[in-house]
């Protein structure tokens, strides 16, 4: 008896005060993930030199003390450009992303409970939506529209919303035909309450990691439009912007190219590592 409780007072101590435990490797993501929303947040308080500002007579000039990631192809700091830009492409993911997971999952419980016409209508209208190739939608919406930050927001959020509904109303199918759900509409619950309480707790898990997948797409397909130059536009940039509008030193080894794209491969496979490793109270929520 006194060693089981040892047991358990040891496990509790050993990183699960809140009931979450990440091994290493997901906490490895988990503190890239946070140092880079940290630097979209503060990113105006921290760079060295104004993103604007000329301050290297050579261009494509290369990492010293005073400019640690070198300078771009107009002298500019790339330092400075990168952390400004993390703005843009957290921002910018993050928010289409939200859009897109909650308007996909919301429609997705909303099928899957009521059933009947209105599931008809919202899969058949969502898969032919999620037949455009993305990256063409994208390109002929921006083009049409004109880019900029609010349309590149919805544009992203509309290109995913199928996918999470899909996710979505898969899982809840299953939820709604088990005992539970039964018993509750019995009872004469509404169908607000069965996707709040019963549907809603019981698929968090899985939408969670869903969202982290999708970040990731979201995050490559904005850097891809934006290399095409149809995303965030001068004088802003993206991380994509910055590879796009540097290309030119890649004959050189120029840290201008390098290092927007290292910033895109540090976030995205991150949030990879993160969702592979998510605690075991978050991926299936029966254990306790």
């Amino acid at each position: 008896m006194t060693m089981t409780s040892s047991e358990t007072t040891s496990g509790r101590l050993s990183g699960t005060r809140f009931g979450y435990r990440f091994n290493i490797v997901g906490a490895i993501g988990l503190t890239v993930i946070l140092a880079w929303a940290l630097v979209a947040i503060f990113a105006p308080w921290i760079i060295p030199y104004p993103v604007g500002e000329i301050i290297d007579l050579d261009y494509f000039g290369p990492m010293s003390r005073e400019l640690w990631f070198g300078s771009d192809y107009l002298g500019r700091d790339m330092l400075s450009r990168i952390l400004m830009g993390a703005r843009y492409t957290v921002g910018i993911s993050l928010a289409a992303v939200t859009i897109a997971c909650f308007s996909g999952v919301v429609l997705g419980m909303i099928a899957a409970v009521v059933g009947g016409w209105l599931d008809t209508i919202l899969s058949r209208f969502l898969d032919a939506l999620n037949s455009i190739p993305s990256k063409l939608f994208g390109l002929v919406v921006v083009a049409a529209v004109g880019s900029s930050v609010p349309v590149l927001i919805m544009t992203l959020s509309v290109i995913y919303v199928p996918g999470a509904y899909r996710f979505a109303r898969a899982l809840a199918v299953n939820i709604n035909a088990m005992d539970f759900i039964t018993v509750a509409r019995i009872r004469g619950e509404s169908t607000l309450y069965l996707i709040r309480s019963e549907i809603l707790p019981n698929i968090v898990g899985p939408v969670l990691a869903d969202l982290g997948i999708r970040f990731v797409f979201i995050v490559l397909l904005l850097s891809g439009l934006s290399f095409l130059g149809l995303g965030v536009q001068p004088p802003y940039a993206d991380w994509g912007a910055l590879v796009r509008e540097n290309i030119g030193g890649l004959p050189f080894g120029a840290p201008a190219v390098m290092f927007p794209s290292l910033a895109i491969a540090s976030l995205t496979i991150s949030v990879n590592l993160l969702i592979d490793n998510l605690p075991q109270k978050i991926r299936d929520r029966s254990v306790s």
